[in-house]
């Protein structure tokens, strides 16, 4: 059974609950232009029991949807991101509450602007998150002082020839996660911005290893 797009809990979402509850929930972030409906195919064939919670991004940019605002291509608007960040946390732990989630385990899946919410709240709400897949993330800010992420496991998908990540964003990302203490793996495929069936089965493969 699942819940429809609804605007409870501060954010339109999507909800399913998923038909094994020793599996992790998947938070699903959703990239430019995608929405709460985005990620969900990609949740099911991740792992196919899982519980999957899909929120909408808030911010429009040319009639497209997004986690939060940028000044330029590549350039982030910071106090939106740590607004936005922070909105997004409180969405994580109302859902976990209205959904009886309990102590199951969230790995968030984001792509493009989702996975950089999602690193975002890796580097300030790490205790949210029990992992995540960043697919094609950049740095969306250096803090001040690193979390701590103490083997939490993280995977970075990356393009080798994608046009808006540069390649050293995914290997400075990759090395904040790890000064940070986490257990990272950066996956490079022969690929641009676009998520690839490559992506999905390294996704796949790495969270029946994790997540268990």
């Amino acid at each position: 059974m699942s819940a429809g797009a609804s605007p409870e809990l501060g954010f339109v979402h999507r909800f399913e609950p998923g038909s094994d509850a020793a599996q992790p929930v998947l938070l699903l972030l959703h990239g430019t232009g995608g929405d709460e409906n985005d990620l969900l195919p990609l949740g099911r064939a991740l792992e196919p029991g899982a519980a999957l919670l899909s929120p909408r991004g808030k911010v429009l940019e040319n009639g497209m949807l997004r986690f939060f605002r940028r000044v330029a291509e590549g350039v982030f608007d910071q106090q939106d991101l740590t607004r936005r960040s922070e909105e997004l946390a409180r969405f994580i732990e109302a859902a976990a509450k209205t959904y009886a989630l309990g102590a199951r385990k969230l790995f968030a899946v984001g792509f493009s602007n989702g996975a950089n919410i999602a690193a975002s709240l890796l580097l300030r709400s790490s205790e949210l998150l029990a992992g995540a897949v960043l697919i094609r993330a950049m740095v969306p800010f250096v803090p001040d002082r690193l979390p701590v992420l103490t083997g939490k496991p993280i995977l970075l998908l990356s393009g080798e020839s994608d046009p808006i990540v540069p390649v050293s964003q995914p290997e400075q990302l990759a090395g904040l996660f790890k000064q940070a203490g986490a257990d990272v793996a950066l996956h490079w495929e022969r690929a641009g911005h676009t998520l690839t069936q490559g992506d999905v089965a390294a996704a796949r493969e790495w969270l029946r290893k994790v997540a268990g």
